[in-house]
């Protein structure tokens, strides 16, 4: 077993990992951006180290720096977490050329499954068929009229090397077709730093159903239960359960042992992820994640196992201490993800800024996994999730009533949250029976009058900032030149050694926008902006796009509140932007 990990993310799944290593008494290196410096996963961990950098590609993205940090703590060991370097192979083979151990697949299964064109070859060699689909890469709009004039529309266009709904765009006419192409590559790239894309037949009514799976390095591999994930928006998931409701004992079979077979045929280790799409009787491969996945607590608490505990032993070269026949099913459980959005009646608006107050619900089979305190911000750099909540019950009616009492005694004041909207989901009768698919969030589930003005705790919004200050400090006759954050007023009756303050960043708006039918059209969130659709002189209606603005990885249209002339375009392609900033006004 290691003695040292360090843990290359941030946030809920930095902190679940460091606990981990805790309770099997692993050291834990965290590392952090400057925005990070006082998170929950630095102050827990036994050491920490600053990488710079505000933004993901200037810290949790920083090949070079997470490797000079990996030399110098000694790590022996480094678990990814999931987002940033998770799926990343070069970094994992970087990662293994220093003699450490990546906490997860061999790059070369990370390559085969990170790519969706090898990844949906490799699963037909083993006999796992997918949607019907090219593995061509989309070079031009043609090859996408091609494919809908012989199989119909809507079109998925994905991203050949991305997750997690990013970079996808559904094309339901010829009309969209240019658009959704540029839309889906901006993404890709933003996400994942690739913009290759490819396409396929988009169900209309399926369910999203995936399969853990836990593999070691001696030939030992196990699926763990299936989990559903339809509940969605702009395909991400927002509510999952574990097992996923209204299977049959055989499906549930073929398809767990589809998912072994699969893994198998990449000769993968550790934990991942095989997701199905399931419609009408039938299951169809969609993907493999080489990692662990956000929603991996509900099969831990139907199982009992502790899956990063054994991607730990796993990559130490333990061997699985239990074979498939020893995995036994009990109970159900549902996870809510509370992200910093407003649901506004659907649009589910990023809500970046400073949690006034957290807090958490508990009582029997409630747990909470979550990177922040109260006081903590939510930046518009990083992904928007405040934390997991996770119940278990009996069975799925126990699970649903617990999560419901939950989710009403939770408390994350100063941000807007996805809670109205789970609330609404968990209640509806189509989730209670389980009728349900990926499109229904967006398609039938009624959110108008969901949503508001983030719930503010009363406290003071503008706490006084920190700014840097570079000194020198004497340690038993040694000098060191040292950093710290010092409250701006104290800095003040103190020059700084050198240049550079770093404030932390105020709260911005959760939402935005000039009241209805004024013309002043505002950035909804803070974010930056990636297109402008119009000029001055434009005629538009109410409803059409301005502008795209990017908040939190999402991009997200900006439109028209009347029909009318556009007489100031404010913004252009990469400004910054802040939540009420006005950004084109229509006369």
């Amino acid at each position: 077993m290691f003695t040292k990990v360090l843990i290359a993310n941030r946030g809920e799944i930095a902190v679940r990992v460091i606990r981990a290593c805790k309770e099997l008494g692993i050291t834990t290196v965290a590392v952090y951006s400057e925005l990070d410096r006082d998170a929950l996963h630095v102050r827990i961990a036994d050491e920490a180290y600053a990488l710079g950098g505000q933004t993901a590609a200037e810290s949790y993205l920083n090949t070079e720096r997470i490797l000079e940090v990996i030399t110098e703590s000694g790590a022996e060991g480094v678990h990814p977490g999931y987002g940033f370097f998770s799926e990343n192979a070069d970094f994992a083979r970087a990662v293994t050329e220093l003699g450490v151990t990546f906490i997860g697949p061999p790059p070369e299964a990370i390559e085969v499954m990170g790519d969706k064109i090898s990844a949906r070859t490799a699963a037909e060699n083993v006999g796992v068929h997918g949607v019907p689909g090219t593995t061509d890469l989309i070079t031009n709009p043609d090859q996408v009229r091609s494919f809908g004039a012989e199989h119909g529309y809507p079109i998925a266009i994905k991203a050949a090397y991305g997750g997690g709904g990013r970079g996808m765009k559904v094309v339901n006419s010829e009309e969209e077709i240019e658009a959704s192409i540029e839309s889906a590559q901006r993404e890709a790239t933003a996400y994942f730093g690739r913009d290759e894309i490819y396409m396929e037949r988009y169900l209309t009514k399926p369910r999203h159903v995936e399969i853990q799976v836990l593999a070691d390095s001696h030939g030992n591999c196990v699926y763990l239960g299936d989990r559903d994930c339809s509940a969605q928006r702009r395909h991400q998931k927002l509510i999952e359960e574990a097992p996923a409701p209204g299977l049959s004992d055989e499906i549930r079979t073929a398809m767990g042992e589809a998912a072994v077979k699969v893994a198998k045929g990449c000769d993968y280790t550790n934990a991942g992820t095989v997701e199905f799409l399931y419609e009408d009787g039938d299951f169809f491969y969609l993907e493999m994640n080489t990692r662990l996945q956000v929603e991996h607590p509900v099969s831990e608490l139907i199982t009992g196992v502790d899956l990063v505990e054994q991607q730990l032993r796993v990559a130490s070269g333990e061997a699985l201490e239990f074979t498939q026949d020893d995995i036994e099913i009990r109970g159900h459980s549902i996870e809510c993800r509370i992200n910093a959005e407003d649901p506004a009646g659907g649009a589910f608006l990023p809500s970046p800024g400073r949690i006034d107050n957290l807090e958490v619900p508990d009582g029997f089979g409630v747990r909470f996994d979550t990177g922040y305190n109260s006081g903590d911000e939510i930046s518009q750099f990083y992904d928007n999730l405040v934390g997991k909540l996770i119940v278990w019950g009996k069975d799925r009616d126990t699970a649903i009533k617990r999560m419901l009492r939950a989710l009403d005694e939770i408390k994350v004041e100063g941000v807007a949250t996805t809670i109205p909207a789970d609330i609404a989901i968990l209640e509806h009768p189509d989730f209670v029976a389980a009728e349900h698919s990926t499109k229904w969030v967006e398609e039938v589930l009624d959110l108008s009058g969901v949503g508001g003005a983030a719930p503010s705790s009363g406290g003071d919004e503008d706490d006084e900032p920190k700014v840097r200050r570079d000194v020198d400090v004497e340690v038993n006759g040694k000098r060191f030149a040292v950093s710290v954050w010092v409250p701006e007023s104290a800095a003040a009756a103190a020059p700084a050694k050198g240049g550079g303050g770093a404030k932390r960043p105020k709260r911005s708006a959760s939402s935005g926008g000039a009241a209805g039918g004024s013309g002043q059209v505002a950035a909804p969130m803070q974010g930056t902006i990636v297109k402008v659709e119009v000029s001055v002189g434009d005629t538009v209606s109410a409803g059409d796009t301005l502008c795209v603005l990017e908040a939190m990885k999402m991009e997200n249209n900006v439109a028209a509140d009347i029909d009318g002339t556009v007489n100031e375009v404010k913004v252009a392609a990469g400004d910054a932007v802040g939540g009420g900033d006005i950004l084109v006004v229509i006369g």
